[in-house]
């Protein structure tokens, strides 16, 4: 990409996730998650257009390997013919680990999309729950406001910016990740098989400096 990227009113920055549980301490902590942080404010405040995205799932929420006696996290399991990873009770709501990292400064950010806060179903992009069928609302809301381009920032760059920025486009919108501005957990070959993905699909990379 080329330096000094122009944002204008059809761009938004989609900060993804943000939280107390996926920084350092956290219950589902991303390795150096809470790097991310100073990165995503400096982004934040150079775009008119910000929305948060945040993990909202309620206690006993069934992608918790705690509600599935015998099961253990990060074991995966069969549930309605679809695969599920089984994770540790994370951004429970109203708890501490559900609150965005209090370092976290886009005080302009113009929508919170609450996900995950159906009991019984996993969820990871902004735009569809993991049924595949559930739909978020966000897509109906940037075409709304005329947005053309989805800028995303946050945790984690293979699950839920992944497949964020995948919906994005199937939905319309051209996006572009700002890799340094992301951190993920890199397990089995993980980043690579998302940097694929997105060669396929056509979402584009590009880092924070680009914006500087």
């Amino acid at each position: 990409m080329n330096s000094s990227i122009q944002i204008s009113a059809r761009d938004v920055l989609l900060i993804v996730d943000v939280q107390n549980d996926f920084c350092p301490g956290g219950a589902l902590a991303v390795p150096q998650g809470d790097e991310v942080v100073p990165v995503v404010n400096r982004l934040a405040a150079r775009f008119s257009n910000v929305i948060l995205t945040q993990d909202w799932h309620p206690a006993g929420h069934l992608s918790f390997a705690s509600t599935h006696p015998g099961k253990k996290p990060f074991e995966r399991i069969r549930l309605n013919h679809d695969e599920q990873i089984l994770w540790p009770d994370h951004c429970v709501q109203d708890t501490h680990g559900a609150a965005f990292h209090k370092a976290l400064h886009a005080p302009h950010a113009q929508l919170i999309l609450r996900k995950g806060f159906r009991p019984d179903i996993d969820s990871y992009s902004a735009f569809r729950e993991n049924d595949r069928t559930t739909r978020t609302g966000l897509a109906a809301c940037l075409v709304e406001r005329g947005f053309e381009r989805v800028f995303l920032a946050g945790l984690a760059y293979e699950y839920c910016v992944r497949v964020s920025a995948v919906d994005a486009v199937s939905s319309g919108f051209r996006a572009l990740v700002i890799e340094d501005a992301c951190r993920g957990f890199g397990r089995d070959g993980a980043f690579e098989e998302t940097r694929r993905e997105f060669a396929r699909t056509g979402v584009v990379h590009l880092k924070s400096a680009d914006f500087f």
